[in-house]
């Protein structure tokens, strides 16, 4: 996801280790996906596009 990140918005995106199969997308330290309340991981495409429209 790292890399799709970097080529459709240019920024560098970092992966902060967690536990317990937690994965979160943080921006600007906003919360903008949570695997822990969805139950599964993001669709990356979608989630690169919102990311671009913010």
């Amino acid at each position: 996801m790292a890399a799709k990140i970097k080529d459709a918005l240019g920024e560098e995106s970092f992966l902060i280790e967690g536990a317990g199969g937690i994965f979160d997308v943080n921006v600007d330290g906003k919360l903008v996906y949570s695997k822990h309340e969805t139950g599964d991981f993001p669709d990356e495409h979608k989630l690169v596009g919102e990311l671009a429209a913010m």
